[in-house]
């Protein structure tokens, strides 16, 4: 069985990342228009897992091109499927 390539070791830190400076963003924003911390710390970690979720439902959306489908028939055929 082959190893995972480098892109989908990283892919969930891409989606970390972004969701992390999106909750960034949004802590930001808040934290200027209230000046109240706490306030700023709750609505960058709801915009955290809203982002978090939203990002691995699209990524789950997408359809695999002709070299993925390649890829998880050949891991099929390893196990014994």
């Amino acid at each position: 069985m082959s190893a995972p390539s480098r892109r989908d070791r990283t892919r969930p830190l891409e989606l970390l990342g972004l969701s992390g400076v999106f909750a960034v963003f949004v802590g930001v924003v808040v934290l200027i228009s209230t000046r109240e911390i706490v306030l700023a710390l709750i609505f960058a970690g709801i915009a955290f897992i809203v982002s978090l979720v939203g990002l691995a439902m699209l990524a789950l959306a997408v359809r695999p091109d002709s070299d993925e489908k390649l890829d998880l028939d050949e891991q099929d055929r390893g196990q014994g499927h």
